[in-house]
């Protein structure tokens, strides 16, 4: 049959794949929108001092895990629908009534103690009526509204006038009588002659008489599955032919056809169960490229509160032309380094050398020598007989020469003295420039450093980035081991940390169903069943050495940007889940160890910078 359904978008898929598995076809029509509110300035300190919470609807429970990170808290649920979603969402104690306001009252009287402390009722801003069972002490708080439609959704208006719906669903008497009143308006209250309405409630019911349905159902029960069970009781649409004409009177209809109906036994009853967990399986699988995409998060195993957190911040991406224009600017700077250590060598060299020969130093030094072996008032020829006394031109000559050897002498020291000064301002050059060079080569590989931890962040191949570092390694010993280990990752990268925490759920999915399946066949069909579509929790406040305690521990840590954290607790889960966990580790450590190489490559530059200021 094709069902219209009236309820929100996601509790409108839901129902819409539950009645896909029974062979029906869905027409969904949301009149309501949700919408969560921001709690009361008292809700924290009411919800911290209660000893309960009570939840009338699943929209309660995703309005409360929006509201409150807070899973341990008591919770009693309405249904068994709202239970399981606020299992879903992380809570750990969750007790369902299995009915009615009235039951939710009733199992609160049974179980609880007024003297215990008061109730926080989480509902939507319109309700049908307030929950306080006697003696107990209940503060309600509006998490969430079901805002109305203005018009008719063109779904359920395009399938009215095309006569295409043979059933309708009601979950509420609010949405009832807002059917009501928007299909009259659109003028479509004929078109429901052929439509069967069925309602949760009589009180969701009562106000579909203003319309002409074929029939108006109230579920016995007001659970979801008591709606499925009405619309399954329905008779199915029947099919006319063209009708004949013929003069000759007509027979009487034959007598209906006796069905006998046999019981299947306990052993038919737990095959068709087998039998139909298989097709819904095989029908999710199917399905999931038409879901929804609020939808799909929860295939793979992400258990948070609704609407979903904003997503995370894109990747960073790098500009092709700045890494051109970067790396011309590294090169520049390192040939014009290059240009100056090879003159300040050149400089030392020659400062090194013996002083070049001049003629004038060399004529001065001549000079000087010969002077000074000379014995002064020695003629150069053989002394005569009789020496003569010396004249006063010879005295003044003799004068002249001593002052022009002192002069002499004075002149030499002061060229030496200067040709020590070239030297020693040849070597201040010299270590002058060694120090910026050096400087400038550990800022290099800072620089390099970023680039590289931005390329493994990111998850993005970081080939370009370590060829930067190669003309700066030089002989460090320590660099050129570290660009090494990079190597190996350099042209594919490494998996990013957010392409790790996207991956986390599904893969602690298959190893919980790992850990819980054990040797026989019932177990490993139960551990595969479980690895699709079983919940878990989460949380960091999650207890124990178990291994859905350590998963939810390992995923909390992985959200809070610990990802050694994450993978040590991995690391400890039973040896039956590696198969389902050694690819993840393989991709987390290489991440983890890209990082570190990174980290070491930083602190290496930085010590290198310190050591030439």
């Amino acid at each position: 049959m094709r069902v219209l359904i009236t309820r929100p978008e996601r509790e409108a898929t839901t129902l819409a794949t539950a009645l896909a598995e029974r062979g029906h076809a869905a027409v969904i029509a949301p009149l309501f929108r949700l919408a969560f509110l921001h709690p009361a300035n008292d809700f924290a300190a009411a919800l911290a001092a209660c000893q309960a919470v009570l939840l009338t609807s699943a929209n309660g429970a995703r309005a409360l895990a929006e509201a409150s990170e807070q899973r341990s808290t008591p919770v009693f649920a309405v249904g068994d629908t709202t239970a399981a979603t606020a299992e879903g969402l992380g809570f750990t104690a969750v007790t369902s009534a299995s009915g009615d306001s009235a039951a939710l009252g009733e199992m609160v009287r049974q179980r609880l103690d007024p003297q215990a402390g008061p109730l926080v009722h989480v509902s939507g801003v319109d309700v049908a009526g307030e929950i306080a069972p006697e003696g107990f002490e209940v503060r309600r708080f509006a998490l969430y509204e079901a805002r109305e439609a203005e018009a008719l959704p063109d779904s359920a208006r395009a399938a009215l006038q095309a006569r295409a719906l043979d059933a309708a669903t009601f979950f509420s008497p609010r949405a009832a009588q807002l059917f009501v009143r928007l299909v009259s308006e659109a003028g479509l209250a004929d078109a429901c002659r052929d439509v069967a309405a069925v309602a949760i409630s009589p009180a969701a019911a009562e106000p579909l008489a203003a319309l002409p349905f074929k029939s108006v159902v109230a579920a016995p029960r007001p659970t979801r599955q008591a709606v499925l069970d009405e619309i399954d009781h329905l008779p199915l649409p029947s099919v006319q032919g063209p009708e004949t004409m013929s003069d000759a009177p007509s027979s009487p209809p034959p007598p209906p056809p006796v069905h006998v109906r046999r019981g299947l036994g306990f052993t038919g009853v737990f095959a068709t169960g087998i039998v139909a967990a298989a097709i819904v399986l095989v029908a999710a699988v199917g399905s999931l490229p038409y879901w929804p995409e609020e939808l799909r998060p929860l295939w793979r195993g992400l258990v948070v509160a609704m609407p979903a957190p904003p997503p995370a911040p894109p990747a960073p991406v790098l500009d092709t032309a700045a890494l051109e224009a970067a790396k011309k600017e590294l090169n520049a700077r390192l040939d014009d380094l290059d240009k100056r250590v090879r003159a300040a060598a050149t400089t030392a060299a020659q400062a090194d050398r013996p002083p070049l020969h001049d003629p004038a130093i060399a004529e001065l030094r001549g000079r000087v020598d010969a002077l000074e072996s000379k014995p002064a008032g020695t003629p150069p020829s053989p002394p005569p007989a009789a020496p003569a006394a010396p004249s006063p031109e010879t005295d003044k000559d003799i004068a002249a020469l001593k002052a022009e050897i002192a002069g002499l002498h004075t002149a030499l020291q002061a060229l030496g003295g200067s040709v020590d000064g070239i030297k020693a301002a040849a070597n201040a050059n010299g270590t002058a420039n060694q120090k910026a060079v050096a400087s400038a080569r550990a800022s290099a590989v800072i620089g390099v450093a970023a680039r590289l931890g931005a390329a493994v962040e990111a998850g993005k191949p970081f080939a370009a980035d370590l060829a930067l570092l190669q003309p700066l390694i030089q002989d460090d010993a320590k660099l050129a081991e570290l660009s090494a280990a990079l190597l190996p990752a350099a042209q594919g990268g490494v998996a990013s940390r957010a392409t790790l925490a996207a991956e986390f759920p599904a893969m602690a999915k298959a190893a919980l169903a790992d850990d819980r399946a054990d040797d026989s066949f019932g177990e490993r069909l139960l551990g595969k069943v479980k690895g699709v579509v079983s919940l878990r929790r989460v949380g960091a406040d999650v207890q124990g050495d178990s291994a859905e305690a350590k998963l939810a521990r390992a995923e909390a840590a992985l959200e809070g940007g610990d990802l050694a954290k994450a993978v040590e607790l991995v690391k400890s889960l039973p040896p039956q889940t590696q198969r389902a966990t050694s690819a993840w580790l393989g991709r987390a450590e290489a991440h983890l160890n890209a990082q570190r190489t990174v980290d070491q490559i930083a602190a290496r530059a930085v010590s290198l910078l310190g050591a030439a200021r």
